[in-house]
């Protein structure tokens, strides 16, 4: 059972830490570049499909991996103990990224026009960064790196 909840967990990383990448380092600037909020809802529409799922199944198996790991909730938070520092920062990255979904989704998307690009844009690129932490936060579960 632990195999298959990391595969999953590692597949919507990929699948959502990739996406982010590839819309920060190659949709996005091209769509600030020809003021094109059209491109950009292109690609999310597109993207969302496979991007929503993988962050769910994220969070599922995020969940059902770190209950494996300390299986006391309670224990989630007690920062004598190594596991959870790492725990701790996925927790929060995913309370940011949560943030920065509801605030685009509901205030940013719904308004998007050539004005308000750059808008998009300070939502975008701290998601990408976050999604590279949720990464490095992962892997250090196994190479001791926030310990």
């Amino acid at each position: 059972m632990y195999g298959t909840l990391l595969f999953f967990h590692i597949l919507g990383a990929t699948i959502w830490t990739g996406g982010h990448i590839v819309l920060s380092v190659v949709i996005l600037p091209k769509v600030l570049r020809e003021k094109s909020p059209e491109q950009l809802l292109n690609f999310e529409s597109v993207y969302e499909k496979i991007g929503m799922p993988a962050l769910i199944i994220q969070v599922i198996t995020g969940f059902l991996l770190a209950s494996r790991m300390l299986p006391d909730t309670g224990g989630w938070f007690d920062f004598s103990n190594p596991l959870t520092h790492a725990l701790a920062l996925k927790f929060i990255l995913l309370a940011l990224t949560a943030g920065f979904a509801i605030d685009a989704r509901l205030r940013v998307i719904p308004n998007l026009s050539e004005k308000n690009l750059s808008v998009m844009a300070w939502h975008i690129w701290p998601v990408t960064i976050l999604s590279i932490l949720f990464v490095f936060a992962g892997v250090s579960f196994r190479t001791g790196w926030l310990y």
